[in-house]
């Protein structure tokens, strides 16, 4: 079992520092009729005239119903790049830390990288879009805090092996940083489950995807209550606002709308993949476990471009490692994934 220690990874300006308390972390009883007169706000309701819960107790709630991890066990974030961001700041020491990431991924990692001063130390996927479990190994020093895994994978679409992210979780000594914002759509199943066996496992999931719900920029962090607790000392205090709660609340709430979508998506992935065999251009579908397809073709800036004239916005990934001459697309409706195979079949 990993002797990881979380006292060991934690900056130490950030063990010493007291969190900002808002009016709302000071009285949280709001089941009472009371009188608000502490947070300087407007008087005269309106729905939004007060602040937002800053602790998002009543989504917490929802969630806990959905994915069976205890409230302490969840941080929100104004999409997953703020609890990523979260994450640099309250583990990785500007100037001196490293992490390490595998492309071709997520590039935010990368961004939030440079953001915060942190060497990222890029480890190129295999040829099968797996993680090289050795080559991570060997890059690994003191000064590592954080490993990005995103499975599935984007922009490659595949789930990492479990194997590969057990010897990970079990020989790294520091945080292991689990992106599964497509594991719905995914056959594997979430390493939620795993959350209590790994005390440096982090995964992080969102709303934007599966759920529909990218407009209202709502990311998830599940992880130990010591991490949370770290993490919550750092965040800002309203950081989700109250109309976004109120959104995420009545779709979470939805499970019949949302798991019908998924399926629906799920369907139309395997209708787009049986036509686009039939595309003369197209040199080689890659396996995917999420809402889209990664293809190659013979000249991937001149077939994005011949699609953009069409109307029909897709991802050119051609300059990304591994992916020459790739293209992404994501799962449409029924009319158009038809409409994109009826343009495909034309050039």
């Amino acid at each position: 079992m990993n002797n990881f220690n979380i006292n060991g990874i934690i900056r130490e300006n950030i063990k010493k520092m007291q969190p900002y308390s808002s009016a709302r972390d000071e009285f949280k009883d709001f089941d009472q009729k009371m009188i608000f007169l502490d947070a300087n706000e407007n008087p005269f309701e309106n729905g939004v005239n007060r602040y937002p819960d800053p602790q998002q107790k009543t989504v917490k709630t929802a969630l806990t119903t959905l994915r069976g991890i205890a409230q302490n066990q969840i941080l929100l974030g104004n999409g997953s790049d703020e609890v990523l961001d979260l994450l640099f700041r309250a583990f990785c020491e500007p100037n001196k830390d490293n992490v390490i990431t595998l492309p071709p991924t997520y590039g935010m990692y990368g961004v939030l990288a440079n953001l915060n001063a942190i060497e990222n130390r890029e480890i190129i996927l295999n040829i099968d879009f797996q993680p090289d479990v050795v080559s991570i190994l060997e890059k690994i020093n003191e000064n590592t805090k954080m490993i990005f895994l995103c499975s599935p994978n984007n922009p490659t679409g595949n789930s990492f092996s479990i194997g590969s992210i057990l010897i990970l979780l079990q020989q790294f000594k520091g945080l292991i940083v689990l992106d599964e914002a497509y594991i719905d759509f995914s056959e594997q199943e979430s390493w939620l489950e795993k959350l209590d066996d790994y005390p440096n496992l982090v995964i992080t999931q969102t709303l934007s995807k599966a759920y529909g719900m990218a407009g209202i920029r709502i990311g998830i962090l599940y992880a130990s209550t010591e991490i949370i607790a770290v993490l919550n000392k750092i965040k800002p205090p309203y950081n989700i606002n109250e109309l976004s709660q109120r959104s995420a609340i009545s779709r979470i709430e939805d499970k019949e709308s949302v798991f019908s979508e998924i399926n629906l998506i799920k369907e139309e992935k395997q209708q787009l993949l049986k036509e686009l065999v039939e595309i003369k251009f197209i040199e080689k579908i890659f396996p995917t476990d999420a809402n889209f397809i990664l293809i190659k073709v013979d000249d991937a800036t001149k077939r994005y471009n011949q699609l953009l004239e069409k109307c029909v916005v897709i991802r050119n990934r051609t300059t990304q490692p591994l992916c020459a001459n790739c293209l992404r697309i994501t799962i449409g409706t029924k009319q158009e994934n038809e409409q994109l195979i009826k343009i495909l079949k034309l050039l």
